[in-house]
């Protein structure tokens, strides 16, 4: 806690929301600067109202930013807004500028995966460590709703992490649990104008639909803080099984040079279906970098087509079975147009060390295998192999460090299974 208690109990009815941004960051993630994600709107402009008061009262330096999507006319006014704000009361600010687009209904995604990217690019550069968003309890109502429209489950149902890591950054929603009309009345009481998005009141957006649906449940006494309760819950239930997946990660998972394996033969069989469905989406993310688990229906598919054919290709992973384990391998064809530089990182996870030179990429080993001699001697399957990273030059192989041709050149995975399962 960075400001003095008897300052905060003298705020009155604004004393419980500064005590959120106050509780923000753990003390294991204290950003020297806090950075906060301003919109214009008006929860994002009652969060930066509320870090800046704590800033002035603790001393702790704070950074705002914007991302001007360019969906609208209004969002350049919206950004001048906040640059306005943020220049009266002192606070460094920066806009940036996306152009993307896409039908719809998942425009609104788009957007937001690209102020995540954005934002987080824009927070390394400025040794940022710690950004807050301006989410609320409404929000994780509307995500509640929008999710079970798609027939999520317990992950999908859950409450949105309040913190999380994303993009190397520590992320933050200390007001989560506060209602919009609440920070509106913030928002009046200290006499600050904030942004309507009309888009907003645009029926072609499901998170608008969502919005008039949670307004028409409340006569039932469904509103926004009754599904956040729900959603709590779920979230508690979700850590739990996390937990436990963990420990069944710890004493049944084998880690094979980028290949995981599930050991599902002897006293691993006995691995109750959720743990091993849980381990088997966690390993798929971890092989491709996928974003998101497949959908329930696809793991269905995916245990019938084991269970016979022994053989499956499911989010960009090969998935091969035998009376042992499952292993998870990348899917050739997932990567066989991926390429980078040597000292670049390939397909999201792996890292190789060598001579490099300007004329080298990394690239997928491919049918090359047939010229990597000693491949067998590996014991690595063919299948693993084909998507494995390689050394070329002008087309031509120069090493493949997993198929054993070329001692010069090593690789390593930048992230090990066990911490992936830490962090996500």
């Amino acid at each position: 806690m960075q400001l003095d208690p008897d300052w905060l109990m003298a705020q009155g009815e604004d004393a419980m929301l500064l005590h959120r941004v106050d509780t923000a960051f753990p003390e294991t993630h204290q950003p020297d600067t806090v950075g906060i994600a301003v919109s214009g709107g008006g929860d994002s402009m009652a969060l930066l109202h509320l870090f800046w008061r704590w800033s002035v009262q603790s001393g702790r330096p704070i950074a705002a930013v914007t991302v001007n999507h360019g969906l609208r006319p209004e969002a350049a006014e919206e950004a001048a807004h906040v640059a306005a704000f943020c220049a009266v009361h002192g606070i460094p600010h920066e806009t940036l500028n996306w152009s993307g687009g896409g039908d719809a209904g998942n425009l609104q995604a788009n957007a937001r995966n690209a102020r995540y990217r954005l934002i987080g690019n824009w927070a390394r550069a400025n040794a940022i460590g710690g950004v807050a968003l301006g989410h609320t309890a409404d929000d994780v109502a509307e995500t509640f709703l929008l999710r079970l429209a798609r027939k999520s489950g317990l992950d999908g149902l859950a409450a949105m992490d309040q913190r999380f890591q994303r993009d190397g950054v520590f992320w933050t929603r200390p007001l989560w649990q506060v209602g919009r009309a609440e920070l509106r009345d913030y928002l009046k009481r200290h006499k600050i104008r904030w942004c309507d998005d009309p888009s907003n009141e645009d029926h072609r957006f499901d998170r608008v639909r969502a919005r008039k649906a949670l307004q028409a449940l409340a006569p039932l006494g469904i509103d926004a803080e009754t599904i956040m309760d729900s959603a709590l819950n779920l979230q508690v239930a979700r850590n739990t099984l996390d937990h436990f997946t963990r420990e069944a990660a710890r004493t049944r998972v084998v880690e094979d040079r980028g290949d995981l394996l599930l050991q599902t033969g002897g006293d691993a069989g006995s691995l109750r279906p959720e743990i091993k469905r849980r381990l088997l989406t966690a390993a798929m993310r971890w092989c491709s970098g996928a974003e998101y688990a497949p959908r329930y229906t696809a793991m269905l598919e995916m245990d019938a087509t084991l269970a016979t054919a022994r053989k499956h290709t499911l989010s960009g992973c090969l998935l091969t079975r035998d009376d042992t384990a499952i292993r998870v391998t990348r899917e050739y064809n997932a990567v066989r147009a991926a390429t980078c530089p040597t000292t670049e990182v390939w397909d999201g996870r792996w890292q190789l060390d060598g001579p490099h030179a300007d004329d080298l990429h990394i690239a997928a080993l491919g049918v090359a295998v047939k010229d990597c001699p000693d491949w067998r001697e590996t014991g690595l399957p063919r299948a693993s192999l084909l998507a494995s990273p390689a050394v070329w030059q002008d087309g031509a192989l120069i090493a493949a460090p997993l198929a054993g041709y070329n001692p010069d050149w090593t690789a390593r995975i930048v992230t090990s299974f066990a911490s992936y399962l830490l962090s996500h």
